[in-house]
């Protein structure tokens, strides 16, 4: 274990831009792990580390001890207290991090599962809650549009609470090329001309979800691929969900059906 004192220790400066700079992280195709549970999660999945670091006042939890005994020889940096808190990607720095690779997940041909589309979602908080579920609901390959935030960001990362270790997630995806010659159905939610309620809708098979952004929905280019829309049933006076509860929602309206058809 290697302690570190000063703000000056290139190792800081690094992890700093790890968690500042998203600039760094393509470059680098490196990233955060904030915390124990993140931490355990990727452990649990099979999910390489590169480096742990530690604050002093983190390396006397039980629980993040336990974690640096378990990943034996990899190597360990110990910060101070002020400057893990310089390092850590959120306000509340949680005592232990991990830098770990970006995967690189190549598209694989000829896509027939279900699947997950997300074109333009910004929000950190939003992008990870959606992975999260999409991992719930048995998914694996998930594409971004280019205008998504980054999926690998430490706070993408933190929201996901470990979905991304059970998911191929392709970021920067020209939906178009991608979807062509799908052969399940292509859906969007909407309210526009033939719409179809969510649970009057068939989802035993395949089918390629399109959410959009938070507050702009879908692009013209992305929302012209989907092959039919669907609407979730509203009786309360709200004009709209927000994009992780939408995709909540009609996921497990999906494998709710599918479930179905399984029991027999």
């Amino acid at each position: 274990m290697k302690a570190i004192t000063s703000r000056d220790n290139p190792n800081v400066k690094r992890l700093h831009a790890l968690a500042t700079s998203s600039r760094e992280r393509r470059s680098s195709a490196l990233t955060l792990l904030d915390g124990a549970h993140l931490m355990q999660a990727a452990l649990d999945a099979g999910w390489p580390l590169r480096e742990i670091v530690v604050s002093a006042q983190g390396l006397e939890r039980p629980e993040i001890r336990g974690i640096v005994e378990r990943c034996g020889a990899l190597p360990v940096l110990q910060l101070t207290d002020p400057l893990f808190a310089h390092v850590s990607p959120v306000d509340t720095p949680s005592g232990i991090l991990a830098v770990i690779d970006i995967p690189n997940s190549p598209m694989p041909k000829g896509l027939c599962d279900s699947l997950l589309v997300l074109d333009g979602v910004q929000d950190a908080g939003n992008l990870g809650t959606i992975l999260r579920t999409a991992a719930a609901a048995g998914l694996k390959e998930v594409l971004l549009t280019p205008g998504c935030a980054q999926a690998w960001s430490p706070r993408v990362l933190r929201a996901g609470m470990g979905g991304h270790f059970c998911l191929r997630i392709h970021e920067h995806v020209q939906v178009a090329d991608v979807l062509r010659g799908y052969r399940g159905q292509i859906l969007a939610t909407g309210l526009g001309a033939g719409a179809q309620p969510l649970y009057e809708c068939d989802l035993r098979g395949p089918v390629a979800w399109l959410f959009g952004a938070e507050g702009q929905g879908l692009s013209a280019e992305v929302a012209a691929l989907a092959s039919g829309l669907v609407v979730i049933p509203m009786p309360g006076a709200v004009e709209s969900l927000n994009v992780g509860a939408a995709a909540a929602i009609c996921l497990f309206e999906q494998v709710r059906q599918q479930g179905a058809v399984a029991r027999g």
